[in-house]
């Protein structure tokens, strides 16, 4: 195969001409899907976003001097969904170009995303690592009671597991049998993409990971790649760097005028108050919390906005607060503009309560989501108390210290909690059964806390396509009879007058460490966010 194409050394292009044939983008990083509506996060934010890769992308298709593109693939931390994204992306822009990836590493993730492109090369020495998808799950509770920390754990049904890695010491029978399934829809699905990708059979792509393929001429052989090469191979005097030739590149100026789609983000545990962020990587506390004062108020801004014809509710998150979630779900469902939900890698509990009422749901396939179910819990820390000398006295009406951690429940308290939970799971249940128009009883029985991959959610009528980001946008235009190059905004809080400048006030609540984030909530509909395909 011929590789006429590359960086120049100089930087600089050949005498006589004045514009590159080949334009070089290179991938890697985390690629989160939109910037950070916090004036903290988006200054700190180092990581480019789907959002603008695709907007960069779509500029190249358009450019009619270029010829193609080199994608070259660095180390990527991209979860799976993020992943089918990118194959989208660059799927649309090989319809218009040459497009040919360079893999020096090729697992999971990045053969997925690279096989959009109409190429796929790479060095001999890549390394090689399709071995399918598995997840780990670390259970603490041995640990804690060693420490004498309990944990109090009531959840509704048997498939929430959100609270079990605190609580227990093993995976019980009905968590491995929901996250088996999981991993199982997202290899079918793996193989489908890959397979139309790539034009092959999937008997043939399913090949590649029950045969253990190990090096690059093995996956030239197999029908992986398309090309072995260095990257020195596939230089050339005619090429340039995406960030040299971003002049060139004209952006199309859609008018507002006809109308235009608001996007709206739900990332992180979903909490009362305003949306934080806590910077350190811990279980349930960490990274960025979506506050419901502000998720709601970036709704209403959307639906207040004149211009506004229609509304993407981007949805990556686990769940979190009952109370924070049901209210997010009901500026959704009383908004008189169509709402089309999208979701990331996650949109379970209440990450699903909150979309549940969208006129449109799309789902990627690897999305986790589901959980249809309630916990409530909290740790008990009596005996670590005792051996450490520590000793919290209480005063007053039993009820008023539910949620302090110092000694257990007591059963009238374990009684109230499951009343509540009980009550929550009927209004959940509810929710869905009205967006979704479904039964109660059908609702209930793909409820029970049981989570599933955005495959299964087609197949029983919890999502309605399986589609991105993009794909959210295109049928809320359609929706609105708005033309595919209506423009599109983020939408925030319209009006924020804060007592302190709104970036000195998250950093405060970033230095604020809070091991539990959702401060005296009677219930959770949480799932298990912490787990990550490998």
């Amino acid at each position: 195969m011929n590789f006429n194409f590359s960086l120049s050394k100089s930087g600089s292009l050949p005498a006589g001409v004045s514009r590159p044939t080949w334009v070089v983008v290179d991938l890697r990083g985390e690629y989160p899907a939109r910037q950070p509506q916090q004036p903290l996060r988006a200054m700190l934010n180092r990581a480019e976003t789907l959002e603008a890769l695709e907007e960069r992308l779509d500029r190249l298709a358009r450019a009619e001097w270029l010829h193609g593109v080199l994608v070259r693939f660095g180390e990527l931390k991209l979860s799976a969904a993020a992943a089918r994204a990118i194959q989208g992306m660059l799927s649309r822009l090989a319809a218009e170009k040459r497009v040919v990836a360079y893999l020096p590493q090729v697992n999971m993730t990045t053969l997925l995303a690279a096989s959009g492109a109409s190429e796929l090369v790479a060095p001999e020495s890549a390394e090689m690592g399709l071995h399918g998808f598995g997840l780990e799950q670390l259970y603490l509770g041995d640990f804690l009671k060693k420490h004498g920390i309990g944990f109090e754990n009531l959840r509704i049904r048997e498939y929430k597991s959100a609270l079990t890695p605190f609580s227990d010491s093993e995976m019980d029978g009905a968590n491995r049998e929901q996250l088996q399934d999981y991993l199982d829809s997202c290899e079918n699905a793996w193989v489908q993409d890959v397979a139309q990708g790539r034009g092959l059979s999937e008997a043939q792509v399913r090949g590649w990971i029950e045969g253990g393929v190990t090096g690059a001429r093995q996956a030239l052989e197999a029908g992986i790649l398309t090309g072995v090469a260095y990257e020195d191979e596939l230089l050339g005097p005619a090429s340039q760097p995406l960030e040299a030739v971003l002049n060139l590149l004209l952006p199309v100026r859609a008018s507002s005028k006809a109308g235009r789609v608001a996007v709206v983000s739900v990332e992180g545990n979903i909490v009362t108050g305003p949306s934080r962020h806590n910077p350190l990587p811990l279980p349930l506390t960490g990274g960025p919390s979506a506050g419901s004062d502000t998720v709601v108020a970036a709704l209403r801004h959307a639906k207040e906005d004149r211009t506004t014809a229609a509304i993407v509710l981007y949805v990556n998150s686990g769940g979190g607060s009952a109370l924070a979630s049901d209210l997010i779900w009901r500026e959704v469902q009383t908004s008189e503009k169509p709402v089309v939900a999208v979701m990331g890698a996650f949109a379970a509990s209440g990450g699903y309560y909150v979309l549940a009422a969208a006129d449109r749901v799309i789902a990627s396939p690897y999305s986790m989501t589901g959980s249809i179910g309630v916990v409530a819990g909290r740790p008990i820390t009596e005996e670590f108390n005792r051996r450490h000398g520590l000793n919290p006295e209480q005063l007053g009406r039993e009820e008023a210290l539910m949620f302090h951690s110092s000694h257990p429940l007591t059963e009238r308290q374990r009684d109230y909690l499951r009343r509540a939970i009980a009550e929550t799971y009927a209004r959940f249940v509810d929710r869905v059964a009205q967006g979704r128009g479904l039964s109660t009883e059908q609702v209930d029985e793909l409820g029970r806390g049981r989570i599933w991959s955005g495959a299964d959610a087609l197949e029983r009528g919890l999502v309605d396509e399986l589609g991105d980001l993009h794909t959210a946008v295109q049928r809320a235009k359609e929706l609105t009879g708005l033309p595919y190059s209506a423009p599109v905004w983020n939408a925030g809080p319209k009006n924020r007058l804060p007592l302190l400048p709104e970036f000195a006030r998250e950093a405060q609540d970033a230095a604020q460490l809070k091991l539990w984030p959702f401060g005296d909530e009677a219930t959770l509909l949480l799932s298990s966010g912490e787990l990550r395909l490998r």
